[in-house]
């Protein structure tokens, strides 16, 4: 067979190159170029969990994995059990009352429903609400709906929550669905009842789906449990919460994670998914049961090592001079950087000098600029030795 005169060209779909920039492959290039070299880089830009999955969950797997039953096609919407699971873990938690069959979704990953949720209630021209700064991959959804993005500002004088009377009437009116992320990623702010009930109030009035990103709901400190948009009057009704076992139970590589509230909504994320998906190995599904119905100790324990590291890492910024509040949620830390940096030229500065990642602020949207994000991701004298390296170089 003779061969074409010209290569064969390859022409993406339309919708490629309008994906938004994967912003954080460059954070991960530099530590890796860092590290080739030989340096001994203390990485707390990262958002990936740094302990291991609890054992009762591990042999939970490894008994399901020779259940026969396992071995073949799971249920489109997986098993009954499993979304049992869920919603009596929300019962428990926060007393929110759960239908497994009609209000809950089994996702690949919380990351994968809110993706697909813009591509199930916006078209091309609709206008979503979204948190700036923010997770980046809310974007994504926006873009393969071909919708469009409205930022709603996350600032310091009003807790990083969004201030709904600043919202452009006009942006207000088109807007069909809206992002929420409480604990935040990456303030690390946490939400009161009082701002879900005004949500509620706000949404319905407005025609607003809301989307309540709770990945890091299991992580709150000094004693406090975060509160779930589900626990306001009326939530079902205007929205739905996206929850994970990543964070909870450090299971960020098993992709577990779950779509809660609305059944319209719900309807349609798993009619989506049928068209993708035959649902998660029946295996992983049982240990995910397992986590969530059995006792909670190990989560405690995850909390309370969260709580330790920023104790110390916020005891050591202090003796350097870099004033910050404590966080009050999640696994991060959201610092200002020092007067006459970008977030970007400190982040770099902070690599090649103390051999210390961070992630700049303004990777989350324009208002995370000045701002740098640190996960309390690495051991407790790991954190504090990373904050005097970054005390060495006099910038405080």
């Amino acid at each position: 067979m003779s061969k074409p005169n010209q290569p064969f060209h390859i022409e993406p779909a339309e919708i490629m190159p309008t994906l938004p920039t994967q912003f954080f492959a460059t954070l991960v290039s530099n530590v890796n170029r860092q590290v080739a070299q030989g340096h001994d880089v203390i990485n707390l830009g990262q958002g990936n969990p740094d302990q291991p999955t609890p054992p009762h969950i591990v042999a939970s797997l490894k008994e399901a994995a020779d259940n026969p039953q396992y071995h073949k096609y799971s249920p489109f919407t997986g098993y009954s059990f499993l979304k049992e699971a869920i919603a009596h873990r929300y019962k428990e938690d926060y007393n929110v009352d759960l239908d497994p069959e009609t209000e809950v979704a089994i996702l690949f990953g919380g990351k994968t429903g809110l993706v697909q949720l813009p591509q199930v209630l916006l078209n091309p021209g609709d206008v979503c609400l979204v948190p700036d700064p923010g997770y980046p991959d809310y974007w994504s959804g926006v873009a393969l709906a071909r919708a469009e993005m409205k930022f709603m500002p996350l600032t310091a004088d009003n807790g990083f929550l969004p201030d709904y009377s600043r919202i452009a009437p006009s942006d207000r009116e088109r807007a069909k669905l809206m992002f929420l992320n409480y604990p935040n990623n990456p303030t690390s702010a946490v939400a009161p009842l009082s701002f879900y009930e005004e949500t509620v109030d706000f949404a319905a009035k407005h025609g607003i789906v809301v989307a309540s990103d709770f990945a890091y709901g299991a992580i709150g400190f000094d004693g406090k449990q975060p509160v779930s948009f589900l626990q306001a009057e009326g939530a079902k009704d205007v929205g739905v919460e996206f929850y994970t076992l990543s964070k909870t139970y450090n299971m960020a590589g098993w992709r577990v994670g779950f779509a809660l509230g609305n059944a319209k909504i719900i309807s349609l994320i798993n009619l989506l998914q049928d068209h993708i998906y035959v649902s998660l190995f029946g295996g992983i599904q049982a240990a995910a049961a397992t986590a969530l119905t059995a006792p909670q100790d190990c989560v405690q324990t995850l909390v309370s090592r969260y709580q330790s590291r920023r104790d110390a890492f916020f005891a050591a910024l202090s003796e350097i001079g870099w004033d910050a509040p404590k966080p009050a949620g999640s696994f991060f830390s959201w610092l200002p950087v020092p007067k006459g940096y970008t977030s970007v030229a400190f982040a770099n500065l902070l690599l090649e000098e103390a051999k210390v990642a961070v992630a700049p602020g303004v990777g989350f949207g324009d208002h995370g600029e000045g701002y740098v994000r640190v996960g309390l991701l690495s051991s407790e004298e790991r954190m504090q030795e990373a904050a005097y390296r970054i005390g060495k170089l006099g910038l405080f």
